[in-house]
């Protein structure tokens, strides 16, 4: 599926808007859940974490991609530096000990229409050279080790997706979850 990858800022923001609907995906989240703490998170609700995921849009901070199929956007990849994301440095899934400008692929979200075409891994991958060209040394994710779960429950990714895309295992974290990190070769 030949898709365009767009970062999310507030050009983009209508686009990210239409994917994720008028109730923003997952009970409201907005794609701010790792981004907040957990009092801010519950504290914000579903118009307020809209409303902080738009300002950090404005900002220009880097949030994550959409891939755009024909105009229509149908998948959503959050990656960000891991600094950006507060409730990994009280996760144990994600404890992870490197150090420097690591990104985190913290969410996927893929409409219905673009399943099971290959999108997520095209989001993944282009997720990769976006904290690339941001001078990242690391990508890490967390993803589900299993994939015999609805698609609601994927939104971490699978292993497979991983582990296809050059991601290693650093750690398998309890039955069903994982730490996988991708080295980038610094620009010569």
């Amino acid at each position: 599926m030949p898709a365009e990858f767009v970062p999310l800022d507030s050009g983009s923001w209508p686009l990210f808007e239409r994917l994720f609907g008028p109730g923003g995906v997952q009970g409201g989240c907005w794609c701010s859940f790792f981004r907040l703490t957990g009092p801010e998170f519950k504290a914000a609700g579903r118009e307020g974490r809209k409303q902080h995921t738009r300002d950090e849009a404005r900002a220009g901070r880097p949030l994550g991609l959409l891939g755009v199929v024909d105009g229509e956007p149908l998948g959503w990849v959050a990656v960000s530096p891991r600094a950006d994301n507060p409730r990994l440095a009280r996760s144990p899934v994600a404890a992870s000990e490197i150090s420097g400008n690591v990104w985190s692929v913290t969410c996927f979200y893929v409409d219905r229409r673009g399943r099971r075409q290959g999108l997520a891994a095209a989001l993944l991958g282009a997720a990769v050279a976006y904290a690339a060209d941001h001078d990242a040394v690391a990508v890490e994710g967390y993803p589900v080790t299993t994939e015999d779960r609805s698609p609601a429950d994927l939104y971490h990714g699978t292993l497979g997706l991983f582990t296809g895309a050059g991601f290693a295992v650093v750690e398998r974290r309890g039955a069903a979850r994982a730490l996988v990190r991708r080295e980038i070769a610094p620009a010569r």
